[in-house]
């Protein structure tokens, strides 16, 4: 579903429809956030009122979804939205930004824990369209997790640029199970009168009880496509293509990537414990063995896993052969990664979904993610990475 430039400003917002930035322009006049809200039109953070004098009116949430340095991630099967504040340069204390948007991050949040969600203003989230200026309507948001404390949600987190350090916040929201915001309410919004009249029942609920439920989606098709395995952006597709030359030159060839494989997944999982690699001679179809932990400090089991690890060029999938290989040495009540640096041949991913196989699949564009996620951005940060550890 596509909405004209011309007609934004009488929209409904639905979820998932794209909303069509202006061409004649050439400039932030073509920006469509500012005729569909009364507000700014650039920025991440863009709202309704003052930072310094609140309740603000509204706030839109914008994202492009490809920044490296702040890695903004939307959930759709869980409902989720990881956004990170507007201090995004070294010079200036936490909260005070151009625009005051950490502070109103901080000011949400806050409320949230204190009971006062008459107060918290509705949270719109967009991420960057198909084409030219184009924005995609996501959701309305709630400050929070089900699944996160009080000291999770909402954290500050350091980052370094050209050797000068500072902070910026790291937020964790919800999206509601809303479809459409009514026109209506968005113009209540734009004028400030606070009125709930035109709202959604479920933010009214929410505003009342603290009682919500996500906009969940899973997957119709639980097995990913090769597009959806390989990674995206062009820096992804360099550390990739840098880890795997590097590799490929190592002495010790596939059984360093195998000692690599167990690292990754250590850095997507923190419940990854004690792990060793197999003797590369004798390895029983498995190239490491581990624990996964379940549960907390002081009640917790492990869970035995097994890995098998292929460092291969993008364009060379991993076939049944491969992956049946770890499948039929799986124990009872083991789990199993496969991590490849490439993609799997969709039969061999179809029969793993389909006969219910405990594997988790790590294809080149999770290691990409996860490399971006924990900080190595560029070639030379991940060439360092690699010599110090493999």
């Amino acid at each position: 579903m596509n909405i004209p430039f011309s007609k934004l400003s009488q929209a409904d917002l639905v979820v998932d429809a794209v909303y069509e930035g202006g061409t004649e322009n050439k400039n932030v006049k073509d920006d469509p956030l500012q005729y569909i809200f009364d507000c700014g039109n650039q920025g991440g953070i863009r709202f309704k009122g003052s930072p310094n004098k609140p309740p603000i009116n509204f706030c839109v949430l914008y994202s492009t979804l490809i920044d490296p340095d702040w890695p903004d991630e939307l959930d759709t099967y869980s409902g989720q939205f990881l956004y990170f504040g507007d201090n995004k340069k070294p010079g200036h204390e936490l909260h005070e930004t151009k625009r005051g948007g950490n502070k109103i991050l901080r000011d949400a949040f806050e409320k949230l824990y204190s009971g006062s969600r008459n107060l918290i203003p509705p949270f719109f989230i967009f991420n960057k369209g198909p084409t030219g200026r184009d924005v995609i309507f996501r959701g309305i948001a709630i400050p929070g997790s089900e699944n996160l404390s009080e000291s999770e949600d909402l954290t500050a987190v350091w980052r370094t640029t050209e050797g000068r350090r500072f902070q910026n916040y790291k937020a964790t929201f919800t999206i509601l199970n809303i479809s459409k915001i009514s026109r209506s309410w968005i113009n209540d919004l734009n004028k400030g009168n606070g009125s709930l009249k035109n709202a959604p029942a479920e933010w009214k609920q929410w505003i009342k009880t603290g009682k919500f439920k996500p906009l969940v989606a899973p997957k119709a098709v639980k097995h990913r496509k090769k597009d959806e395995q390989l990674p995206k952006s062009k820096l992804e597709i360099q550390l990739l293509d840098t880890l795997v030359q590097y590799f490929k030159k190592h002495p010790k060839g596939e059984y360093a990537f195998e000692l690599c494989a167990v690292e990754l997944i250590r850095l997507m999982d923190g419940n990854v414990g004690e792990c060793e690699t197999t003797r590369p001679w004798r390895d029983g179809g498995r190239d490491a063995i581990g624990k996964y932990k379940i549960g907390i400090p002081d009640s917790s089991l492990e869970v035995d896993f097994a890995l098998e690890a292929k460092c291969k060029v993008s364009n060379s999938s991993c076939t049944i052969k491969e992956t049946s290989r770890l499948i039929s040495r799986l124990r009872h009540r083991q789990l199993g990664f496969f991590v490849t640096t490439s993609y799997l041949a969709t039969q061999a991913y179809k029969e793993i979904i389909e006969d219910e196989h405990p594997v988790l699949i790590l294809a080149g564009g999770d290691i990409a993610k996860i490399l971006l996620k924990h900080g190595i951005k560029t070639k030379s940060q991940l060439g360092n990475w690699l010599t110090n550890n493999f």
